[in-house]
């Protein structure tokens, strides 16, 4: 989100590339900014305009304050999975002190409406997937989002929430003692600056930030239509794996995961080991012990290269790749070959990489 009334982040990147910098773009002068595609005489009166560094001024006042910690679109800790979505954020604020960039992300999501049963099935596919460098990603809404917050916690699992808000209120409230507890072991996300309401049309919002962030997003409950069916959908088109848990057909919470299921959104789960079976998570740990005892010995200076990069970053894009080597696209084409020959990495779709 930001600050600019009809300005979204796809926009905002636009006027960034074009002009070189964020100090850029409030510098350019209102002739320039309207040769842009798609800024017209209202947009670059809004972007030439003073109340938006006055909105920004008291922004940083309050994220001083309260110690909250800024990702940029374009910093190497944004988080590298969501960078990749074209509509990711441009701007994230975040409190706590889980690895956005860790090595497995998974987002867990489902109805308000939780069943005892999806819960219990909840806490045991978070259990059943404990393992380091495993983050749990959810909304902190009711009923599955919050199950999910609350096994990972149990379980000692890093577990971040993406609201809908702005960082200076808890919405529910309810779940403000919960959002506390998750700082020490997680944290809390938002794109959304302070003072921002908890407003419908910010829960879709927020959903895509969800998605982008993780893996695989996991539907346990769900009815014919919501939130968690959103989310599935966006990370379906961020060639994220969409799985969901198949309940009874005449269960109302059910429906949604069935549907998923039936038109090849989602591939069926009973079970963490189908999770980690379907996204080469078993024995992942072990790969990369033995890629750091004994693969570096064969590898030629590109090689070790890319993978340190895959190493910190976790999944990356190819074209964050030749940014970070150097090495031009066509040499950093032919070694991630090599490496996928070599079964040392594997592609995944949206020309993104990870290591095996």
């Amino acid at each position: 989100m930001t600050f600019l009334p009809g300005i979204g982040d796809i926009t905002a990147k636009k006027l960034i590339a074009y002009c070189g910098s964020v100090e850029a773009v409030f510098k350019e002068k209102k002739r320039n900014l309207l040769k842009i595609p798609g800024i017209g005489e209202v947009l670059a009166e809004a972007v030439t305009g003073n109340q938006v560094l006055y909105k920004a001024e008291e922004e940083m006042s309050f994220i001083e304050k309260h110690q909250i910690i800024t990702l940029f679109y374009l910093d190497d800790n944004y988080p590298n999975r969501l960078k990749h979505c074209i509509d990711s954020p441009i701007l994230l604020y975040y409190k706590g002190k889980a690895q956005l960039n860790t090595h497995k992300v998974l987002s867990v999501v489902g109805t308000r409406n939780a069943t005892e049963y999806g819960k219990q099935v909840t806490h045991e596919i978070i259990k059943g997937l404990k393992c380091d460098g495993l983050l749990i990603v959810s909304g902190l809404a009711y009923g599955i989002d919050s199950a999910a917050h609350r096994a990972s916690l149990e379980v000692h699992v890093p577990t971040v929430a993406v609201l809908a808000h702005g960082l200076d209120t808890i919405y529910p409230s309810l779940h403000k003692s919960l959002a506390e507890k998750m700082l020490s072991e997680g944290g809390l996300l938002t794109d959304f600056p302070s003072r921002t309401n908890p407003d419908r049309e910010n829960f879709p919002k927020r959903n895509r930030i969800i998605a982008g962030l993780s893996d695989a997003v996991v539907v346990v409950e769900a009815g014919a239509r919501g939130g968690a069916l959103i989310t599935a959908n966006i990370a379906n088109s961020y060639n994220r794996d969409v799985f969901a848990v198949p309940g009874r057909i005449k269960d109302t919470f059910s429906e949604g995961c069935n549907n998923l299921i039936k038109n090849n959104i989602a591939a069926l789960i009973q079970s963490a080991d189908d999770i980690k079976y379907m996204l080469g998570w078993k024995n992942s740990l072990q790969k990369n012990t033995k890629i750091q005892k004994e693969l570096f010995i064969s590898l030629n200076k590109d090689e070790e290269i890319i993978i340190q990069i895959l190493q910190t970053q976790g999944d990356t894009g190819i074209d964050f790749l030749c940014e970070k080597t150097q090495l031009g696209p066509t040499k950093v084409s032919s070694t991630l070959l090599h490496l996928e020959f070599e079964g040392i990495i594997k592609s995944l779709p949206g020309k993104i990489y990870r290591l095996l």
